[in-house]
């Protein structure tokens, strides 16, 4: 196996319009985020080394905020996760991989995270 550079944002609230149930739909409910992405690494990296040699990790939290859809709402949130990992493999053609995990906030009774960990590989 090579090198790889894995980047991640992790524990990022956000509001998304998401649920099939009545009491979910019509406004928006907190989703937590984890996002990684797999990457290329550079040769090496020197103190020096410029950005564009990695990636703004702050691409990877836009992916999972502005570049939701608003007025969407998500039946599912697979299809959240779906929309992040389509975005960041727009955005980067040297992204291999992309992992979201999405714990919804709103149904935790005891601090338990239930959600789902979506990983795609880029075809």
């Amino acid at each position: 196996m090579g090198d790889s550079l894995t980047l991640e944002i992790a524990d990022f609230v956000q509001l998304v319009h998401t649920g099939i149930y009545s009491e979910e739909t019509g406004k928006p409910q907190p989703l937590r985020f984890t996002v990684a992405v797999r990457m290329k690494p550079a040769p090496h990296y020197a103190p020096d080394t410029p950005l564009e040699a990695s990636k703004n990790y702050m691409d990877l939290k836009f992916a999972a905020s502005e570049a939701l859809p608003v007025a969407t709402h998500f039946r599912l949130i697979e299809a959240v996760a779906e929309h992040v990992c389509e975005t960041l493999f727009v955005q980067d053609a040297r992204i291999e991989a992309v992992t979201v995990k999405i714990v919804k906030l709103a149904l935790s009774v005891a601090q338990e995270q239930i959600g789902i960990t979506l990983h795609r590989e880029r075809r």
